[in-house]
């Protein structure tokens, strides 16, 4: 009875093993469509990545350094700190969909009255999570701060993803 045991437990136990090594995202409740994550599941023996706060690059090089025109407006700005994310993940070998949690610092844009402009982060955001091409969402969260490294940057974020 014993040699049939250990190979009957191995083939019961097995599939539970393929299956936990996947990273497990857990949609938002209630069938919301908006677009990040409830939680994420990752397995032990998952190599995670952080990636340090990323700001934008320059859009306008005739502005001078610290003149918001040189970087954009929020939008503008999210676009640029998620291409240089992107790059940067696949220098890397890694990519945007392998993204499972994102912190995204926005400081008050001064033409929204001081607030932050959360909806044009939402239109840059968007270009790069839950599209067609990208369906894979991170966990997120987003917050106004006074202000980041150079007065004129509106977006800082910073990632954390996990090696396929």
């Amino acid at each position: 009875m014993r040699l049939f045991t250990a190979p009957l437990l191995a083939l019961l136990i097995a599939p539970g093993l393929a299956s936990a090594s996947e990273v497990v995202r857990h949609k938002l409740p209630g069938g919301s469509t908006f677009p990040i994550l409830a939680a994420v599941e990752v397995p032990a023996g998952k190599t995670t990545v952080y990636l340090s706060g990323m700001v934008p690059k320059p859009t306008n090089a005739d502005a001078g350094k610290d003149v918001a025109a040189v970087y954009g407006d929020t939008k503008t700005q999210t676009i640029s700190v998620m291409n240089v994310i992107k790059a940067q993940l696949e220098s890397m070998g890694l990519t945007i969909g392998d993204i499972v949690k994102m912190q995204v610092f926005l400081v008050g844009d001064p033409a929204k009255e001081g607030k932050m402009d959360f909806g044009g982060f939402m239109q840059g955001y968007s270009e790069f999570f839950g599209t067609a091409e990208q369906p894979n969402l991170p966990t997120r969260s987003t917050m106004q701060v006074a202000a980041l490294a150079n007065p004129a940057f509106l977006v800082e974020i910073e990632v954390t993803a996990v090696r396929p």
